[in-house]
């Protein structure tokens, strides 16, 4: 019997090993990126612009992780972190970040060799630079926009906002 507990301990274990490794971690153009979240799919797709340097990023942080939590099992949602760190710390400290700070959603390192403002209006043109910033987008358009850091209840209300449009 202990053996059988053990084993399905083991078991258990694994398996919530290996649903945290489907996360990703990997550096994408702005173009990737913008595949990645204009799918005609239904999933309401959280995108949180954030970097290890920035005190209202990292602020802001645990309230995404807390909606996450709450949403993740949803079909019909996906968080994603894109860091815009620089590349050359991507391997050392982002992914420590990411790590110490339980990140348990996709994140991407925006590894763009353009300049910021000619991606950044195509995400909203009233961005003026200022992170954390953070998009919702459903269906390919854009739900909600906000530079500056957003509260997790804030967050909330718009997720569950989002969700119910088509």
């Amino acid at each position: 019997m202990k053996k059988l507990i053990l084993l399905l301990f083991i078991l258990f274990s694994f398996n919530v090993f290996a649903q945290k490794s489907e996360n990703k971690f990997q550096s994408v153009t702005f173009q990737e990126l913008q595949k990645i979240i204009h799918q005609n799919d239904d999933v309401l797709y959280v995108v949180n612009f954030w970097a290890t340097w920035c005190k209202p990023c990292i602020e802001e942080i645990p309230g995404f992780m807390e909606v996450n939590s709450i949403y993740n099992d949803n079909p019909n949602f996906k968080m994603i972190m894109v860091s815009l760190d620089s590349k050359r710390i991507m391997d050392t400290k982002v992914k420590k970040f990411i790590d110490k700070h339980n990140l348990d959603v996709d994140v991407y390192l925006l590894d763009e060799e353009s300049h910021f403002t000619e991606w950044m209006p195509q995400i909203d043109d009233t961005w003026m630079g200022a992170i954390p910033a953070t998009v919702l987008i459903k269906n390919g358009k854009k739900l909600f926009f906000k530079q500056f850091q957003i509260t997790q209840y804030e967050l909330e209300d718009l997720v569950v906002e989002g969700l119910e449009k088509e």
